[in-house]
């Protein structure tokens, strides 16, 4: 008999400081539809969302993975943008502060850019959070991949 293995969502979550608050209060609200998925949190909010899962799971916590990069302004952004590269990422919820300049924003800017070239949901707020988790095809296997052809831009010629 093979035993078949739970479909496991690779979710990446990202908030800015001021934004932290509003991400673990999600997760909380959240934490059923998390349980047993594939997370990746950059540097703080890593170590916020574990502490909420924890507690909101309990001993079901450990049936979730969660991998802690740098901290955004230390990396974690360009990090996160990289497992994106490869494929490593399924959903980007990354809430960010629209009202405060951050000293990193080129590296936030390059997340949203490459979530959106290799076509990863990305929610940047509540509501589109809440769209992507409650949506059908989050149960669904989905692997982000680019919609836009490369190849004019890998294969040119050198010279």
């Amino acid at each position: 008999m093979t035993e078949t293995r739970p479909f496991r969502r690779r979710i990446a979550l990202v908030a800015h400081d001021n934004c932290k608050k509003e991400l673990v209060q999600w997760v909380r609200e959240n934490a059923s539809a998390l349980q047993g998925q594939d997370l990746t949190c950059t540097g703080t909010t890593g170590r916020l969302v574990e502490k909420a899962l924890q507690e909101k799971l309990g001993e079901a916590f450990a049936e979730c993975r969660l991998q802690k990069l740098k901290s955004g302004p230390l990396g974690g952004d360009l990090q996160m943008g990289a497992l994106i590269a490869e494929g490593q990422i399924d959903v980007l919820i990354f809430f960010w502060d629209p009202m405060q300049a951050q000293p990193h924003d080129v590296d936030v800017k390059a997340l949203l850019r490459i979530s959106n070239l290799y076509n990863v949901p990305t929610a940047c707020n509540v509501a589109t959070a809440n769209y992507i988790i409650s949506s059908p095809l989050y149960a669904e296997e989905h692997h982000a991949r680019a919609i836009y052809n490369f190849s004019e831009y890998t294969e040119r010629p050198l010279s």
